[in-house]
């Protein structure tokens, strides 16, 4: 089965389930359905940075900082912030990723639900070749200069994620 064919569960603006469709067809036609977010950190607190494959039906080859993927049909978020971690990073026993907080994405690509999941990958990672075609950790520091600096092509979705994330962290009791 091509990731094409893959049966995702549709949602509305409240993040209800309202049918189910191939993904294909989910992106094709612009429907709303469901993603998880996961930023992966070392021991050294240091981001898990990497570039998509070209192969990829949603922004080839663009720079992400983070893993994660859509859910399928009737998946919970909590297990596919797990699953698509370790797939991704190409570890198992990876530490169930804390979830943050969920915002609707709508922009280039289309729409959907985004949860925000954190992870510490203490584990050394051979990321999935399907998925990732090269990697790197950086630094907080060192990321938002990459971010800022615009050399890189980074995906939207992880980029307003990315910003939401900085913003949630800023609000945080210390």
């Amino acid at each position: 089965m091509s990731a094409a064919d893959e049966v995702l569960d549709v949602v509305d603006r409240d993040d209800r389930v309202v049918g189910q469709a191939p993904r294909g067809e989910v992106y094709a036609r612009g429907l709303i359905h469901r993603c998880v977010f996961v930023q992966a950190a070392d021991a050294r607190g240091r981001i898990f940075v990497h570039r998509r494959t070209a192969s990829k039906l949603v922004f080839p080859s663009h720079y992400d900082m983070f893993v994660g993927g859509v859910l399928g049909a009737g998946e919970s978020y909590a297990r596919a912030a797990l699953r698509e971690a370790e797939e991704e990073l190409g570890v198992s026993g990876l530490p169930r990723p804390e979830p943050l907080f969920k915002f609707l994405y709508e922009g280039a690509g289309g729409a959907w639900w985004s949860y925000v999941h954190e992870v510490r990958c203490e584990l050394p990672v051979a990321p999935q070749e399907s998925e990732v075609d090269w990697h790197t950790y950086l630094s907080p520091e060192e990321l938002d200069r990459r971010v800022a600096g615009g050399e890189w092509a980074w995906v939207p979705d992880g980029l307003e994620a990315y910003r939401r994330l900085r913003e949630f962290r800023r609000r945080l009791p210390l």
